[in-house]
C-alpha cells in the first residue's frame, strides 16, 4: 500500500481490519472462510461489510489468492445536523484550548479532521486574517477568511513546534480526548444530542448552512474542496429542512452595536429605517 502510495492512517485502519478478521475466526489465507466470518457479523452494517471486502481485497491482490468478492452495498443517508448554539455549547464547554480551537477551525472551514490536525504555523496569516487548508484525500486546496473569535483562540496557544496541534501524538488521541469532553459536556448540559457531534458533523453543518445561506451549489463544491459535484448535491437536499426559525434574530443601530454582533458570528441581513438586521443559526 505505501508503494501504490496509499496515506498511513489508510494502511493502519485496513491493517485494523484484517487483524480484527483474524480475531473472528477468519483465515485469511482462505477466503472462503473470511466470506463466512464476515457473512455471519449480524451487528455489522452493510457499509462495514464493505469495508471489510475492501480491506481483504487488497490482501487477497498482494498473495495471489483469488476470490468472488461477495457484495455488500451501502445504504445512503442525509447526514445528522446539529444547531449552531449546539456546536458552540460544546466548543465553549470544552476546558482544553487545543480541542475548542480544533472545533472552530472545523466549524468555520469545514475542514476534515486530518486537514485540520496537520495545520502548520506557516498555515496562519494573523495579518491578513486568513488559514490556508492543504488537502486530503485527493481534495482542493482552499483559504478562508478567519473571525475574531478564532484569531483569538489560536493566539492563546503556545507554538512550540511547526504543527498547531503537534500538543498530541496522533489525531487519534486528540480524537479520544475530545470524545471525553463531548461526554462531560453533554451531561452537565443534559443535552444527548451533542453525543452525536463529531469532527465530520461540523463539515456537513458548515456545507448545509453555506448553501442554505448562497443557493450556489458551486460554492459549497469549492468551499469543501470537492472534484466531484455529485459529492456535494447531499446538502441541496439537507438545507431544504431549513426553516427562519433557526435564526436569532438581532437588530443594531451604532456601528459599535453592529461590530458587536459581526464578532459574535452574526450576518448582515439588510438595513432599513436607519437600522441594521443581523441573523445567526440557532
Amino acid at each position: 500500500m505505501k508503494k501504490q502510495g496509499y496515506k498511513e492512517t489508510t494502511i493502519r485502519s485496513r491493517d485494523k481490519k484484517l487483524r480484527r478478521l483474524v480475531k473472528l475466526g477468519a483465515n485469511l489465507l482462505d477466503p472462503e472462510s473470511v466470506k463466512e466470518v464476515i457473512a455471519r457479523q449480524k451487528n455489522w452494517t452493510e457499509a462495514f461489510k464493505e469495508e471489510m471486502v475492501i480491506a481483504y481485497n487488497l490482501f487477497v491482490k498482494w498473495s495471489g489468492l483469488e476470490w468472488s468478492p461477495p457484495r455488500y452495498k451501502r445504504q445512503k443517508s442525509l447526514p445528522w445536523i446539529p444547531t449552531e448554539r449546539e456546536i458552540d455549547d460544546l466548543i465553549a464547554g470544552c476546558s482544553s484550548k487545543h480541542i475548542s480551537t480544533f472545533l472552530q477551525i472545523a466549524k468555520e472551514t469545514a475542514a476534515r479532521a486530518g486537514e485540520i490536525f496537520n495545520l502548520k504555523w506557516t498555515d496562519i496569516d494573523f495579518e491578513n486574517r486568513t488559514i490556508r487548508i492543504t488537502p486530503e484525500k485527493g481534495s482542493n486546496p482552499r483559504i478562508f477568511r478567519m473571525s475574531n473569535k478564532l484569531i483569538r483562540m489560536l493566539n492563546r496557544l503556545p507554538r512550540k513546534d511547526e504543527r498547531i496541534f503537534s500538543h498530541y501524538a496522533s489525531l487519534k488521541s486528540l480524537r479520544r480526548t475530545f470524545e471525553k469532553q463531548r461526554k462531560r459536556i453533554a451531561h452537565r448540559l443534559g443535552n444527548s444530542r451533542l453525543l452525536k457531534i463529531s469532527f465530520h458533523t461540523l463539515r456537513h453543518w458548515k456545507a448545509t448552512t453555506e448553501y442554505a445561506k448562497t443557493k450556489d451549489i458551486l460554492h459549497v463544491m469549492n468551499f469543501l474542496g470537492h472534484k466531484n459535484i455529485k459529492n456535494t448535491l447531499i446538502y441541496v437536499e439537507l438545507a431544504k429542512f431549513e426553516k427562519d426559525k433557526e435564526f436569532i434574530c438581532k437588530v443594531a443601530k451604532t456601528p459599535k452595536e453592529i461590530r458587536a454582533l459581526i464578532e459574535a458570528g452574526f450576518e448582515y441581513v439588510l438595513e432599513r429605517n436607519g437600522l441594521a438586521y443581523f441573523r445567526k443559526r440557532k
